[in-house]
This record gives C-alpha cells, sequence and structure tokens, in this order.
C-alpha cells in the first residue's frame, strides 16, 4: 500500500509577528518544516511527501533545503487561498492508497502516534489522533456559561489520515468556514472519523511561546537518549 502525506504550510504566520512565515522559523537553529520534513522521513522514508507554501515563499524553501543539505525527496505545490484550497491542490498531485494530511508546524509527532495511525488505516477510513483534556471546561452561551464533562471531550490533532476515494469525495465538497480541519470535512459526507491516541508533545506551534516549548521538549529527549 502507498502512503501520501501532506504537510501544510501554506499560512504567512500573522501570529507570529514577524516577516517570516512560522513554518520557517527555527527550533534550536532549524527551520521548524526542516523538522517535521526529517520526522516524517525518519518514520518512512517510502511516504510520498507533498508540501503546500505560499507561492512567493517557494523560492525561500528551496534556498532552505540547499542552506541545510536537505535530500529528502518531496513535491512542492503551491497554497491556495484557503487551507483547503491548498489540500486539494495536493490531492491532485497525490498517488497514495492512503492520503494523510499533518500540519507543517507540527514538528513533534511521535513515531509511536504515527505507528497507531497507520495501523489503524489498515481497518478505517479516516483516521484522527487525539489528546484527552486535563483541565476543567464550562460552554459559553451568550452572557451565561454552563460545566461540561471533560470526558466526553477530546482535542484533535493531525496528521489525519484517509483512504484516497475517501478524501477525494470529501474535497468535491465547497469550502466552508465550519471546516476546521479535514476529519469535520470527511465527516459532513458521511464518514465516521476513527481516534487514536495522540501524543501530547505534538503542539502545533502558533505563537512565540510555543518555540520556547518545542525547544525544551526537543532538548529533554536529547538528554533521554
Amino acid at each position: 500500500m502507498k502512503h501520501t502525506i501532506i504537510l501544510t504550510a501554506g499560512g504567512t504566520g500573522k501570529r507570529m509577528g514577524g516577516k517570516i512565515p512560522k513554518q520557517f522559523l527555527k527550533i534550536n537553529d532549524t527551520p521548524i518544516l526542516i523538522h517535521t520534513l526529517k520526522s516524517i522521513y525518519e518514520f518512512d522514508n517510502n511516504f510520498e511527501i507533498i508540501i503546500t507554501l505560499p507561492e512567493e515563499w517557494i523560492s525561500y524553501w528551496k534556498n532552505l533545503l540547499n542552506e541545510y543539505n536537505i535530500g529528502i525527496n518531496h513535491k512542492i505545490v503551491a497554497g491556495g487561498e484557503e487551507r483547503y484550497h491548498s489540500i486539494k491542490n495536493a490531492i491532485n498531485q497525490s498517488s497514495g492508497d492512503t492520503i494523510a494530511v499533518h500540519d507543517g508546524v507540527r514538528p513533534l509527532v511521535s513515531h509511536e502516534t504515527l505507528n497507531r495511525i497507520y495501523d489503524a488505516a489498515n481497518n478505517h477510513f479516516a483516521i484522527a489522533p487525539y489528546i484527552q483534556i486535563t483541565e476543567s471546561i464550562r460552554e459559553k452561551q451568550g452572557l451565561t456559561n454552563t460545566s461540561k464533562n471533560r470526558d466526553e471531550v477530546v482535542i484533535i490533532q493531525t496528521p489525519q489520515c484517509f483512504k484516497r476515494e475517501t478524501l477525494i469525495e470529501a474535497y468535491k465538497n465547497p469550502f466552508e468556514k465550519t471546516f476546521t480541519d479535514d476529519a469535520s470535512l470527511v465527516e459532513s459526507n458521511g464518514t465516521s472519523i476513527f481516534l487514536v491516541e495522540g501524543n501530547q508533545e505534538n503542539i502545533k506551534i502558533t505563537s512565540p511561546k510555543d518555540i520556547a516549548v518545542a525547544e525544551a521538549i526537543i532538548n529533554i529527549d536529547a538528554t533521554k537518549k
């Protein structure tokens, strides 16, 4: 079975407040997206890897690959107006029997999580990793709010993995802002999502403090080896 994984890196990183998109900011002197690319390649070097990037930053990425001597084979696809359009562009360039979608700014997905995802892909059409909520939660309803059972709610991560035709059929639906991830899009098309355990370290880097957290995690892991 051939596997495709799409690394979405089409954002411009406005929340970071800098001129360089967040996927190119550095963790321990290496750009985030290179960390993510290497992690996926080290898990399985037979994956078809496709990276979506803002068109105006593709040449910058190619220069980074040369600078850091990265020879990992992958396709580069220009992103679209929204994440939905970027992934749709990448799907059109894919050839895998399964297609996974992973945030390019989640460099710390564990190989254990990836193993659980791809084991489940043998028997399920759509898989997403999750972690439990450890804080108390409340639902806001206008000016009021209500306590909720946190055991009935989980946090969803990426990569999310799908049978090829399942994802292709879902992406025939028009874009809607309510589709916050690929699982919600596929679910709206009538496919149930099978959940597997993720890993707490698999954070999405969206702010400067996340970089510090990621560096701390990597440094702690390095001392264990």
